[in-house]
């Protein structure tokens, strides 16, 4: 197996349990749980080939829905053992997003070519399936928390294509990529790591605009 596309089945494994976990904290039934699963895992890649104008990637592929499968049926049957499966939701959403933004600025690389497409098809793919997630389980959306979130896949896709510009091979461009969007995430959910946010600000009197 090519090494990179270990970052591809761990991003639709990881991504596939933080779907199902959201679907236990609904209390949804295990079509509910596949459903979630599969919507997060394959979310981001399927915007990704869109974009990209390739086939989509399960399409051609099955075994990535067989992995979205089998995960959702073992969280539905496992999920009561995790005492909080809010905070571990949000763990194993940073690990997919490190794998996803290194397997999705891999593949913009190979189909285009451009650091920049790279860049972007790393980040979209990394957040676009836990965005859909959070969207459909009613749950606070990754987005809208006040720690770093996209950044930290932009930094993972960033390192990608820079590592790779700079002629690393791909395992280890791809695990330095996958460090450091996982250290920027985890460090997100442990210290509370944030940018300053925007302040509003009284807007200026009609008669002090020239």
């Amino acid at each position: 197996m090519n090494p990179i596309l270990f970052f591809d089945y761990a991003g639709i494994a990881v991504f596939a349990a933080t779907g199902a976990l959201a679907a236990s904290r609904k209390q949804l039934d295990v079509i509910g749980f596949l459903f979630l699963a599969s919507v997060t895992a394959i979310g981001g890649g399927t915007f990704r080939d869109l974009i990209l104008d390739v086939p989509v990637f399960w399409v051609a592929h099955h075994n990535y829905l067989l992995v979205c499968a089998v995960i959702a049926l073992a969280v539905f049957f496992g999920a009561h053992l995790v005492e909080s499966r809010y905070r571990l939701l949000l763990w194993l959403d940073a690990v997919g997003l490190a794998a996803y933004s290194v397997f999705g600025a891999y593949k913009g690389l190979l189909i285009t070519g451009s650091p920049v497409v790279a860049t972007v098809t790393g980040v979209l793919t990394a957040t676009f399936g836990g965005i859909l997630r959070d969207l459909l389980a009613g749950e606070p959306s990754v987005l809208l928390r006040p720690e770093i979130y996209v950044s930290a896949a932009l930094g993972g896709s960033l390192a990608y294509v820079v590592a790779d510009l700079a002629g690393a091979p791909t395992a280890l461009a791809a695990l330095i990529a996958f460090t450091i969007a996982l250290f920027v995430r985890g460090g997100a959910l442990w210290f509370g790591w944030a940018f300053p946010p925007y302040r509003s600000r009284p807007g200026r009197r009609p008669e002090d605009i020239p």
